[in-house]
């Protein structure tokens, strides 16, 4: 299928069955770009986590590399954990979703991925909220001068969390969207997460598609005797629930129609980047449905 060009979506690629095995150094960074480029991405998605311990030359080789196979570097996923009590606490990660955007900015990036926080036993909803709106706003400054935006996703749980999302049900998370009016900030809508959160993900791409910037691709599928209910309680344990899988889109509990419908509506020209599959058989499939729905809805 031909790229398409003009006033259309792009679809991304990131290595979400990879992410721990690459970050701790079980797979090469390189080895995984040049594995994708036969999946035909039209850019990537990474997640700051594979920079830890690198120097800058490092990321300009990641950059080079990238753009020599066609794919660039679209994004950069960070997990900033803004729930904090601690105000010092706050202020170094408010520094370490600074150094993302310049990270992402040497990557040749325009957008960079930040999130709520921790969904803390004890937090008072309203004050976190302010949390979450002062770091991210304190953070804008640096993505105006690097020319990034920076995108906050409704989430679920990042990988290396014990607490699922502070923002993860859609009334906290408009909240905090409403909160910040900025030029350099806007949303990452994820359908699969609105569904874990219990919310309706066409709702919500509707309520936020005024400042919709970036889409994660993604499709869920429980384990047989598991309970979407079951997953939305704050489990306490690390990364994301075993009882939940990620698949191959198209196949799985999103409407994919529903949702191409609106963003055609909207005129979408932003990145729609696969986060699922746990093969690279199931990755070109989902790249290759994303195509397809483009070419249906895009032309």
């Amino acid at each position: 299928m031909r790229q398409q060009t003009g006033m259309a979506p792009k679809i991304g690629l990131m290595p979400r069955c990879y992410l721990t095995d690459i970050a701790e150094g079980r797979m090469d960074l390189f080895a995984w770009l040049d594995d994708a480029a036969c999946l035909e991405p039209e850019g990537h998605e990474l997640h700051a986590a594979f920079f830890q311990g690198k120097d800058a030359a490092y990321a300009d080789r990641v950059r080079c590399h990238a753009e020599s196979l066609g794919t660039p570097v679209a994004s950069l996923c960070y997990a900033p954990d803004f729930t904090q009590p601690d105000p010092a606490a706050r202020r170094r990660e408010v520094q370490g979703q600074q150094e993302a955007i310049r990270l992402a900015a040497r990557l040749g990036a325009t957008l960079c991925r930040t999130l709520s926080g921790q969904r803390r036993e004890g937090l008072d909803t309203d004050e976190a909220v302010g949390w979450v709106a002062e770091c991210i706003e304190a953070s804008l400054p640096v993505a105006a001068e690097c020319g990034v935006k920076l995108v906050i996703e409704n989430h679920y749980k990042d990988a290396f969390w014990t607490y699922p999302e502070f923002a993860q049900k859609a009334d906290v998370f408009l909240r905090i969207v409403e909160r910040v009016r900025s030029p350099h900030f806007g949303v990452q809508f994820d359908p699969s997460n609105a569904i874990l959160a219990g919310d309706d993900p066409i709702a919500l791409l509707h309520a936020v598609k005024g400042r919709l910037v970036s889409m994660h691709a993604s499709d869920r599928f429980l384990e047989p005797g598991a309970s979407l209910d079951a997953l939305r309680q704050a489990d306490g344990t690390l990364g994301y629930s075993p009882k939940l899988r990620h698949g191959e889109i198209g196949k799985g509990l999103n409407d994919y129609p529903a949702i191409f419908t609106i963003l055609r509506d909207i005129r979408y020209q932003g990145w729609i980047t696969v986060e699922d599959g746990d093969t690279m058989e199931s990755m070109r499939n989902s790249i290759r449905f994303l195509k397809s729905m483009r070419a249906r809805y895009f032309g």
